[in-house]
């Protein structure tokens, strides 16, 4: 058990590494191809991928009686809120994607205190949610304002959505445990997800079309290698072991990533700023860690 705890806290951390680089990669590739069709498509490719490795692994199939639950956390997380991120990236700047997504623990940690036997909160884990939130604002402060801006708005509810439906599939995930190994769970959800979203492209009418250039191509691949087998993965592992509230603080670290990118790639602005919030943002994550230990216990 204490092996399988230290294999999550590592997956943890992929997460937070991983994940902030995929705003950059989904701003890229969906310039390239339509939304439905672009998630569909990276789903469709990585989930039978993941399955195959596994099964030649010797990892067992899930039981009959388990696919309906995995459908439902497949669907909702990559299907529904993966696929909303997508649309609204079509408008909302990768900065402010991560922005908005930083909302994650406190949709997750809300809701589940709302359910019965959930959960109570506490000082830290609050104070903690604070301190991130007030620190990724500090960030992207100047960015807040597009938030109000009518070429924006269908980005915003997108994303807002898909926070929400990320948090509701999380929190269904962790009430509903289920046998599979974590990583075969991960792998047959890609492909549901997969199914759902290129379905649903058809059915919206989406066109196949490719407009990329090469760097489209590598944005996909990147996504079906880094964002959906060793990401997706390591965020399935790593909710089965880690209380929730905790896991969710990845959320607060992907936009330093998403932040450092843009230095990197597109030389924006890395300041005294960025520092101070980037202290903060940590600051809450240790706090939401040890409130979420304090909660465990009681």
């Amino acid at each position: 058990m204490q092996s399988n705890k230290s294999r999550a806290y590592l997956a943890w951390a992929a997460i937070c590494i991983v994940w902030g680089t995929t705003y950059l990669a989904i701003r890229i590739g969906v310039a390239g191809m339509p939304p439905m069709l672009f998630a569909g498509s990276r789903w469709i490719i990585a989930g039978p991928l993941f399955y195959l490795i596994l099964r030649l692994k010797g990892v067992a199939p899930p039981p009959k009686n388990e696919l309906k639950s995995i459908a439902i956390i497949g669907i909702s997380l990559l299907g529904i809120a993966n696929g909303l991120v997508v649309v609204g990236e079509q408008w909302i700047p990768s900065g402010l994607t991560a922005l908005l997504i930083t909302t994650l623990p406190f949709w997750i940690i809300g809701l589940e205190s709302l359910v019965p036997k959930g959960p109570k909160l506490n000082f830290r884990i609050v104070l903690g949610i604070i301190m991130g939130f007030i620190g990724v604002a500090i960030i992207f402060s100047g960015d807040i304002i597009e938030i109000f801006d009518s070429n924006n708005l269908i980005g915003a509810a997108a994303m807002l959505s898909a926070v929400i439906f990320w948090s509701l599939g999380t929190i269904y995930s962790k009430r509903n445990k289920i046998t599979t190994y974590p990583l075969m769970s991960a792998a047959v959800q890609m492909i549901i997800a997969g199914i759902f979203q290129l379905l649903l492209s058809f059915i919206i009418g989406e066109r196949f079309y490719f407009g990329g250039d090469y760097q489209s191509v590598l944005a996909i691949l990147y996504l079906i290698v880094f964002g959906s087998i060793i990401g997706f993965g390591s965020y399935t592992y790593a909710i089965q072991y880690l209380p929730i509230s905790f896991v969710s603080t990845y959320a607060y670290i992907n936009p330093l990533i998403a932040l450092f990118l843009g230095w990197l790639v597109l030389d924006e602005k890395l300041n005294v700023q960025v520092i101070i919030a980037a202290v903060i943002i940590f600051f809450g994550v240790t706090l939401v860690k040890k409130g979420s230990s304090q909660a465990a216990k009681n």
